[in-house]
């Protein structure tokens, strides 16, 4: 091997091992279009007495709900935001899907998170189309 190729090959590995590393962050199909509108998951998840959403927010979430909640919202800051900032649709939508993904995986102050996160008139008044 030719000496000037030594200092390359730890660079790339190493390169290599973080563009593989990222990619494992990202949600399967992230770079895709979402697999559910933003009407689907609201229906699938905040919609109703019995909503998921309503239910973990009230203290009496499973890990089952934990991971619909992560399906649905992945989809969220996927979509382009029905009315308002692109900007402030990426943050809220983000935010939502952390809190849930830190509910799925038990993170201490996950359900504080989740509550603050879920603010449907805060999203609403700024998104929601008329």
């Amino acid at each position: 091997m030719h000496n000037n190729m030594k200092p390359l090959i730890p660079t790339l590995a190493v390169s290599l091992g973080a563009a593989l590393m990222a990619s494992a962050l990202l949600p399967a199909g992230a770079a895709d279009k979402p697999q559910y509108t933003v009407k689907e998951v609201m229906k699938a998840v905040h919609k109703g007495d019995d909503a998921v959403a309503k239910k973990v927010t009230q203290g009496n979430g499973t890990p089952d709900d934990y991971k619909k909640l992560v399906v649905y919202y992945i989809a969220l800051p996927l979509n382009e935001a029905p009315k308002g900032d692109a900007a402030s649709w990426k943050e809220k939508t983000t935010a939502l899907l952390l809190a849930a993904q830190a509910l799925e995986a038990g993170k201490p102050g996950a359900l504080d998170q989740y509550k603050t996160a879920v603010n449907c008139k805060a999203c609403h008044s700024v998104h929601k189309p008329d």
